[in-house]
């Protein structure tokens, strides 16, 4: 059975990979620190004769190295990181931590490993916020200059960065992804689409940062864990890959699709379920958009899940799944972070 190592399994993305690679007949290896929003809901239902997981910092580079040598995996795909912007402005020294130094130690075992011979692919997972704000009708394509604007952004860009040296100084297999945002079952609910979920289900209020026109694009869990298996088979070594479904929306569309389709399954929305425009976030990009044409023409990839249908059944999964929102302490994502300047 062949194996492969995910970091940071126990989060969205990567819990849902995991469980695609799981699927596929792969040995899963899952090295996460658990963190807040780790996902601990789904590890009772992991089949255990094909998965293991390690409660590990990927800064710890001696024992990732052990790990790497006992399991000998084809590839490692590297979801390790602090993703939430507004935490990344409360405060930017775990998303240096984890994504840039966490990052380079991954990198120097694999360039350890190298050294006595050991062959595997690193997919790197990165994020369009490396890009920054885009302006008018542009979308951005591989070549486009980074400008982060948040910490979160510039951590994820640097981490970028690292990996091209390496690959370039050390000659490291490696592939770089940078997706658009992503939606679909286990976000943890300080994400802008569970978050919104989570307060119609509860009759809460539903903050939108300033008046809602910040522009996004979004893609399934499901399409991006296929675009990620399609780098593994067939990413080459130095590229960059944007993964995007050209789905643009403004916050506010958003919002207001999400009510009508709870509207639409019968759903009672509640009195305090209402719109509640809140004061915007320091640095808030107004748009990002991918230029997505390099993965459709050298990988063969394109998404496959249509927003409608898949918000829907995003809803759905909350709606039959609520202990997995129970199971959070409301003390992790109910507080209104990145306010700070």
């Amino acid at each position: 059975m062949k194996k492969i190592i995910v970091t940071g399994g126990s989060g969205f993305i990567g819990t849902n990979l995991v469980n695609f690679l799981i699927k596929k007949k792969f040995f899963v290896i899952n090295i996460d620190k658990l963190t807040y929003s780790s996902n601990k809901y789904n590890e009772k239902l992991r089949n255990k004769k094909n998965y293991k997981l390690f409660k590990l910092d990927i800064n710890n580079k001696n024992k990732v190295i052990k790990i790497i040598q006992k399991f000998r995996p084809k590839a490692i795909f590297n979801l390790a990181a602090e993703t939430h912007v507004d935490r990344s402005i409360d405060g930017p020294k775990n998303f240096i931590n984890t994504n840039i130094n966490g990052t380079y130690n991954l990198l120097e075992s694999l360039r350890f490993l190298k050294k006595k011979k050991t062959k595997l692919k690193l997919i790197h997972i990165s994020t369009d916020e490396v890009y920054g704000d885009i302006k008018g009708n542009l979308r951005s394509n591989e070549n486009y200059r980074y400008e982060p604007s948040s910490p979160y952004s510039a951590s994820k860009a640097s981490a970028d960065h690292l990996v091209k040296s390496y690959i370039r100084t050390y000659k490291l297999n490696a592939v770089i992804s940078n997706c658009c945002n992503n939606y679909g079952p286990y976000q943890f609910p300080e994400k802008l689409i569970p978050k919104m979920i989570s307060n119609i289900l509860n009759n809460k209020e539903l903050p939108i940062y300033a008046k809602g026109r910040n522009s996004r694009e979004w893609i399934h869990v499901e399409d991006h864990c296929k675009a990620l298996f399609a780098l593994y088979l067939k990413g080459k070594s130095g590229e960059s890959y944007n993964v995007g479904t050209n789905l643009n929306m403004k916050n506010i569309d958003l919002v207001k699709k999400i009510i009508k389709v709870f509207k639409s399954m019968q759903f009672k929305i509640g009195s305090k379920t209402k719109i509640k425009f809140v004061k915007d976030r320091p640095g808030h990009d107004f748009r990002y958009a991918l230029d997505n044409r390099k993965i459709f023409k050298k990988i063969k990839w394109k998404p496959n899940i249509k927003f409608d249908q898949g918000i829907k059944d995003t809803i759905q999964w909350y709606i039959k799944n609520k202990n997995f929102l129970n199971s959070i302490s409301k003390k992790s994502y109910d507080q209104r972070l990145g306010l700070k300047v």
